[in-house]
């Protein structure tokens, strides 16, 4: 038998191939070899996957996404659909795209059940957290997200948090030093609530989570509150920023071209990381010199630092560490503040339910404990998750499958062809979308009174409707999501937030400036934030 070599053509060879074609034939042929692979995985895609009913497409190029970004109110656009096309249907997305819309329990929660692992975060999602958070709960997936979280459980514990609840109160009552109501004299204050309860978030979340003041209450100049501000007031994106963050979805590398919006994006990751290692360095050395340490293994900043030995059972690179704080400084920042303005707002337009809450309030007497904050306040516990329910902070999401599966239905929907089915199948690649605000205000699962801001609808079992209770999360809400992406600081941040309302309520009466009737819009700030019309910035005097 002979055998023979075959030669392996050396680089240079190779490049006298290529000037011998022709670059442009090469790049043709690239060009063809690409589209070639595009119209093999759209073809697995349609066989693949069911294909359902939904609006035309609008636009050639963006399909129906730019009349989502630009809408008031996308998740009535979204509820609107769901009960044209039922509770599965598909909409057109950029340059082609599909994404395929769950407005059904049961599909989410099987969704839910699945997330991290099937449904994944979609290319562009990752590039936004990993240039702003880094690499840290947010970003990761499958099992560095199990192993990144279980490493933070302890410091959202029951137990953890009961040892918080005075942190929560003492920021509440430095709100009292407010200039503006300090200095008035008829007992009458405008105040810019928005800024304020940024204010109160930031620094128990400092105080709570990494044992450091950021003293923004006191008004003590702080880079992360500058940046978070600016960040704020130049929520309103550019017609050419809007454009870019749509054409992203599709090639998530035009994230990297610089803008006013991605430059302030990557100037809130570094002044956010520079804090973090600041804290970190801090906390390091107190734990070498051995102050505290038995309490500070429980805390957040303790846990992490813990994680950081790399004979850790759960240890966590330092990026990883850094990425985890930038994601509890955010999360407490944004999340917790919006909570809270949106509440003063409802009061406001609501003065019947202000004045019911705070005789609930005064009726009991001095202020609750953790324990009492959660079972003795009904109507507190109302109020706060009828604003969880109308203004969810993240008001909907996409991911990405990364495997074939089918979605059961708890009722089928018509597909393409006319057929009824209840399951759906998606191919591996498939993009799917819930929407929290269309789902937590859906007539159809919470009822002809779901628009409404009712705190009452959580105080008896008849309350919520049947539909309702088929919602699988914290409440029947979709808020803080569920399965294996729950929000961790889930209970903090209610704790947090009751706290401080009940604190606030029992002191001092909310009336929006121009009465009841005052317009509030959504605008974009790091997350959607309320705005009255007219103001500049976030104002919500």
């Amino acid at each position: 038998m002979k055998l023979s070599t075959i030669p392996i053509p050396s680089p240079s060879s190779l490049w006298t191939t290529v000037r011998s074609v022709g670059a442009f034939n090469v790049a043709c042929s690239l060009a063809a070899l690409w589209a070639f692979v595009k119209v093999l995985r759209v073809l697995r895609w349609r066989l693949k996957t069911t294909q359902l009913r939904g609006p035309p497409r609008t636009s050639f190029i963006y399909g129906v996404s730019h009349d989502l970004v630009s809408s008031k109110d996308s998740a009535a656009m979204y509820e609107h659909w769901a009960m044209e096309y039922g509770v599965a249907y598909m909409i057109p997305s950029v340059l082609g795209q599909t994404r395929i819309v769950l407005c059904d329990p049961r599909a989410i929660a099987h969704f839910y059940a699945r997330e991290t692992w099937t449904y994944v975060q979609t290319p562009l999602s990752l590039a936004l957290l990993e240039s702003s958070i880094g690499r840290g709960l947010l970003w990761s997936q499958g099992e560095s997200h199990r192993r990144q979280r279980k490493a933070l459980t302890p410091a959202f514990s029951n137990a953890a948090i009961r040892k918080l609840t005075s942190v929560f109160y003492d920021s509440a009552y430095k709100a009292h030093g407010i200039p503006a109501i300090e200095s008035s004299k008829d007992g009458n204050s405008v105040i810019e609530v928005q800024n304020w309860m940024n204010h109160i978030s930031l620094d128990t979340v400092g105080i709570a989570g990494f044992s450091h003041d950021f003293g923004s209450l006191d008004g003590k100049h702080a880079s992360v509150t500058e940046v978070f501000d600016t960040f704020g007031n130049n929520q309103q994106a550019s017609a050419v920023n809007q454009v870019l963050l749509l054409l992203a979805s599709a090639f998530p590398i035009i994230t990297k071209i610089p803008t006013k919006r991605s430059n302030l994006t990557k100037k809130l990751g570094v002044t956010m990381g520079e804090i973090s290692n600041d804290l970190l360095i801090r906390s390091r050395r107190e734990k070498d010199a051995n102050m505290n340490e038995g309490d500070e293994e429980k805390s957040i900043i303790g846990l992490l630092i813990k994680a950081e030995s790399q004979d850790a059972e759960l240890h966590m690179s330092e990026e990883e560490v850094v990425a985890q704080m930038k994601v509890l400084l955010l999360a407490g920042y944004e999340t917790t503040s919006i909570s809270l303005t949106w509440a003063l707002i409802e009061l406001s337009r609501h003065p019947d339910t202000q004045t019911r809450l705070r005789e609930e309030l005064l009726a009991f007497g001095a202020d609750p404990t953790y324990d009492q904050l959660k079972a003795n306040l009904p109507y507190l516990d109302g109020v706060v998750h009828e604003i969880l329910r109308l203004h969810p902070p993240v008001p909907e999401f996409t991911r990405l499958a990364a495997a074939d599966d089918v979605i059961p239905l708890s009722e089928p929907v018509r597909t393409e062809s006319g057929e009824m089915t209840d399951r759906i199948s998606v191919a591996k690649g498939t993009l799917i979308t819930i929407s929290v605000g269309a789902i937590n205000r859906s007539s159809a699962i919470w009822g002809p009174d779901a628009k409404e801001f009712k705190p009452d609808r959580w105080l008896t079992e008849d309350g919520i409707s049947g539909k309702a209770k088929e919602v699988q999360g914290h409440k029947h809400l979709l808020t803080f999501v569920d399965g294996p992406r729950t929000c961790l600081g889930k209970d903090f941040a209610i704790a947090e937030f009751k706290t401080v309302l009940s604190v606030l309520v029992k002191n001092f009466v909310f009336e929006m400036q121009d009465g009841p009737g005052t317009l509030v819009e959504v605008v974009r700030g790091i997350l959607p934030r309320p705005r009255v019309v007219g103001e500049d910035g976030i104002g919500v005097p």
